[in-house]
């Protein structure tokens, strides 16, 4: 049938250009002070309307029960739904997964998003990022995407221009780093204020060389494979590399494609990918 084509939406990685852990909450979630930035890297949704819900994945390892994220924020939608149709989700997982790429938060902000205009929910854009932060403290930046300033748990978000263009290349180690273990290694007392973003970045330049991750700190040691490509990034002509979220990705920003390339094929025992950030 002509019209069994699905509606596929692409849902994009992030990575974290820069991180500091600012403090912990009574009710046990950290706080953060980040710079939050789309990338092209992205998964795929194939929605088609069904008689019921149904969630299905290209990847094996990837739950298809409650516990997966797209199955969360599709029910977390469902009380707000002025139309009855049900769809069938499959999700083409291209994001490495445990990856500090932010692909879980990704998918989950692509389904509120189809929904709340499908289902002609309709929600204004606080509500919308209130269900959001209920599902993952990432899943607010995935709302608009492109460069933010993320604070609090990374829910309080500041859109913002960079004064560059730049070409990103992600390194990731077959490794799945839990952001839960990472914070609960993390000594408390090395917290560091929240960013004066003015510090990192005018109208005409980013200063690289202030950028960090402070999850290095504890995912290095532990896991010092991960470090080691660090280092080896380091040889290249590189702006910065670091650490993307909690890991196990590790990624380099170069001033164009041609030297990300050109550093790509350092890395041959590894998954990598090229990538462009989303402005």
């Amino acid at each position: 049938m002509p019209d069994d084509k699905p509606l596929v939406i692409n849902s994009n990685a992030k990575v974290n250009l820069t991180l500091r852990i600012t403090g912990v909450l009574p009710n046990g979630y950290h706080t953060i002070s980040s710079l939050f930035q789309e990338i092209d890297l992205h998964d795929e949704l194939h929605f088609r309307p069904a008689d019921q819900f149904q969630l299905t994945c290209s990847d094996p390892k990837l739950p298809v029960d409650s516990t997966n994220l797209c199955w969360k924020a599709y029910e977390a939608m469902r009380p707000f739904a002025k139309v009855g149709c049900e769809w069938q989700i499959h999700l083409v997982k291209n994001i490495p997964t445990g990856a500090g790429l932010g692909g879980g938060s990704s998918n989950a902000a692509a389904v509120l998003k189809f929904l709340n205009q499908n289902w002609e929910a309709n929600l204004p854009e606080p509500e919308i990022a209130k269900i959001a932060v209920q599902l993952g403290s990432d899943v607010p930046f995935y709302l608009n995407g492109k460069t933010q300033i993320g604070n609090g748990v990374g829910e309080i978000l500041t859109p913002v221009k960079l004064p560059e263009s730049f070409a990103i290349l992600l390194i990731c180690p077959p490794i799945s780093i839990s952001t839960a273990w990472a914070y609960g290694e993390f000594d408390l007392v090395n917290c560091k204020k929240e960013y004066k973003f003015g510090s990192l970045f005018n109208e005409k330049r980013v200063f690289w060389t202030l950028f960090e991750n402070q999850f290095e700190s504890v995912v290095f040691p532990a896991y010092p494979e991960i470090g080691a490509i660090r280092e080896e990034m380091m040889r290249e002509p590189v702006l910065y590399a670091g650490l993307s979220g909690s890991g196990s990705t590790v990624f380099g920003v170069f001033y164009n494609e041609t030297e990300a390339a050109a550093a790509q094929k350092r890395f041959l025992n590894y998954p990598t990918f090229l990538t462009l950030p989303i402005f």
